[in-house]
């Protein structure tokens, strides 16, 4: 672990995605933070700016920015900040994900235009725009890392149209690997368990979900957001120099079982 933390110290990253304390993202943030990161974190409207902010200003970061990828140019000026305020940035991680609850709730069958194509802008495009405005920052190389989620391998129940949203977001993670993988920037898709966030309790029988995964994991336990983060912190430390286009499962060991 002091090789891990010694290679973040001093790293300068993006967070996009905290809306509370249980968030994914706090978790990563809180971690890497804790690990000698400096940090930039986003929010996504005013409602939320008064739960981020405090998190945000406990993470001492610098750099506290409205983000709404849905509103155009609000993305370009979060990496035109950086890149004043910066100058470089070593990585990125993007844990966003939305649709519209009709869609969300309906079957793959029914799932309306409007309502896949927000799902996929949210959720995936907003991941390859990031990679883009990331890379003339990343001139030393850097980390992507987004999360993705079992569903988008396997059928479960409820999940529904984020399922092949979260399987376009994988396949886009191997693809960006490939491509940027010569400048030294490695793209990665962390797969937690299932975890009790404000996103997740959007999905019918959230609760079941939660029993499956602690009855049928090897470890017959939950994870938690410090899981997560501590693997986002292997994954942009230098231990994990040689790896890149990865979907690594952080879920007690949930997905091996048949």
């Amino acid at each position: 672990m002091d090789a891990i933390r010694n290679s973040i110290a001093g790293k300068k990253g993006l967070v996009v995605g905290i809306a509370n304390e249980n968030s994914i993202a706090y978790g990563c943030a809180r971690v890497l933070r804790q690990m000698g990161a400096e940090l930039a974190i986003t929010y996504l409207n005013e409602k939320a700016e008064k739960y981020v902010r405090p998190l945000a200003e406990d993470l001492q970061a610098p750099l506290i920015l409205p983000l709404n990828v849905d509103v155009p140019g609000q993305l370009d000026t979060v990496f035109e900040q950086i890149g004043q305020t910066w100058g470089t940035l070593d990585f990125v991680i993007h844990s966003i994900a939305f649709c519209p609850m009709d869609d969300l709730h309906g079957r793959v069958t029914d799932c309306s235009l409007d309502g896949f194509l927000q799902a996929m802008k949210i959720s995936c495009y907003s991941f390859i725009e990031m990679a883009r405005l990331a890379e003339p920052l990343m001139r030393d190389g850097g980390t992507l890392i987004t999360m993705s989620y079992h569903g988008a391998d396997k059928v479960v129940e409820n999940y529904n149209i984020m399922g092949p949203v979260k399987a376009a977001l994988q396949s886009a993670t191997r693809y960006l690997a490939h491509e940027l993988g010569g400048k030294g920037i490695r793209v990665h898709a962390v797969s937690p368990g299932p975890l009790k966030t404000r996103a997740a309790s959007g999905i019918a029988h959230f609760d079941t979900l939660i029993d499956q995964a602690i009855e049928r994991a090897p470890q017959n336990r939950l994870v938690d957001i410090e899981d997560v983060g501590t693997t986002a912190a292997f994954l942009i430390s230098d231990a994990a120099r040689a790896m890149t286009g990865e979907t690594l499962y952080v879920d007690a060991g949930f997905n091996i079982m048949a």
